[in-house]
């Protein structure tokens, strides 16, 4: 069971300052998940933690600064950073954005070991290539692994495009060898349930495998059904090259990238296959010291997934533009006569309309996010929470 996140502000900071307890042979992965606003990102982290404490909504731009999830298993750890959805100046000049969420995302990658880029296949305006935000992050740092994740494949109907859109965003290419799509796949009925491979080809040497692991397993089968051509090898990955650094012209022509090593595909909204690709991570951990004690979770103090959380909901149920206006104050943090924690938080809004808004006819929006949240955080901290919202114009 992961641990939850500590309710005492001090304690946290004990915990992130404490030097981390080590295993004999500890070993390290450090994860970027990189994509488009509102690809899944932090659910997928959320499910990957087991524990929700990264903000999640419809909107574009919940999540506003680089947070650490940290999963320790065993002997490995993996520290995740959950970063901003790759956007450009214009997107970010519109919602109100700090300078930050065009930086914090190329700052994750500099200390990444490996970069998973999730992409929503149910959207299918952006679906079949890469945006150019994320081929330029990629392109910046050709050397770091590169792992692309088909999400939310549980609300694709048509499940044989799954193999069209794993081929445009891979340029046809999946850890150096070349990706052939059969016809006879793509005849399959669109209404059968037919699951296709998880991922291709293993980047690392067969006798590096973990012993009883699914992906030794599964190589073979994931060959066959997703037509990898064994016979060619295509581009720098899997022949030691390694994949070459490309220039912003070469980038107008892509759609996507011939560099990944595997492909993922999952419905991280429900958890499906998330245990799949969470084995394959713990693999490709390095021997290393930890960053985190064990029963750290998330870099971000409680205050911070107090707000993150509430905000998630008011995201959610304002309309349009009108959230992204939200300040947040909280003042009263403290442990009631039961144990239970007290949280009394303001938020602040621009108009008077705005207000109306927020509360709802009878009250009601601003009780439904008071509750919702409140059972999130119940969820994150591990104990009662009693949460009360006011509004007020500021």
């Amino acid at each position: 069971h992961p641990p939850p996140v500590a309710t005492d502000q001090e304690e946290q900071k004990r915990l992130l300052g404490n030097r981390p307890d080590q295993p004999q042979q500890p070993r390290v992965l450090r994860i970027a998940i990189i994509g488009a606003p509102n690809a899944g990102k932090s659910t997928l982290c959320n499910q990957l933690l087991g524990r929700k404490v990264f903000p999640v909504s419809k909107k574009v731009h919940t999540t506003r600064c680089k947070a650490r999830g940290v999963i320790t298993h065993e002997d490995t750890q993996l520290i995740i950073l959950d970063t901003p959805g790759l956007t450009n100046p214009l997107k970010a000049k519109r919602h109100n954005l700090d300078e930050a969420m065009l930086t914090d995302p190329w700052d994750s990658m500099k200390h990444a070991d490996l970069v998973l880029v999730l992409v929503d296949v149910s959207d299918h305006w952006t679906r079949n290539s890469l945006s150019k935000e994320v081929l330029k992050c990629l392109s910046q740092f050709p050397h770091i692994p590169s792992v692309l994740v088909l999400n939310k494949v549980d609300i694709l109907k048509k499940k044989f495009l799954l193999l069209e859109i794993a081929t445009d965003l891979t340029e046809g290419v999946v850890n150096g060898r070349k990706l052939e799509v059969k016809s006879s796949a793509l005849k399959q009925d669109s209404r059968s349930s037919v699951k296709f491979p998880l991922h291709t080809t293993q980047a690392s040497p067969p006798e590096s495998k973990v012993p009883g692991s699914p992906f030794g397993q599964e190589k073979n089968q994931a060959q066959e059904g997703c037509g990898v051509d064994k016979s060619s090898d295509a581009g720098g990955a899997g022949t030691g090259e390694g994949p070459k650094h490309h220039a912003p012209k070469d980038l107008k022509d892509m759609r996507g990238w011939p560099h990944f090593q595997e492909i993922f595909m999952l419905a991280a909204l429900r958890g499906e296959e998330v245990d799949t690709l969470k084995r394959y991570l713990l693999m490709q951990a390095k021997p290393g010291p930890w960053e985190f004690h064990s029963h750290v979770l998330t870099s971000q103090s409680p205050q911070e997934v107090c707000d993150n959380i509430i905000r998630e909901k008011v995201l959610e149920y304002l309309p349009l533009e009108v959230p992204y206006g939200v300040t947040q104050v909280t003042h009263v943090w403290e442990e009631g006569q039961c144990g239970e924690l007290l949280i009394v938080q303001s938020l602040l809004v621009p108009r008077e309309s705005h207000k109306r808004m927020l509360i709802g006819r009878g009250g009601r929006v601003i009780s439904r996010i008071a509750r919702e949240a409140g059972q999130d955080l119940m969820n994150a901290f591990l104990c009662e929470v009693c949460l009360k919202l006011k509004v007020e114009v500021k």
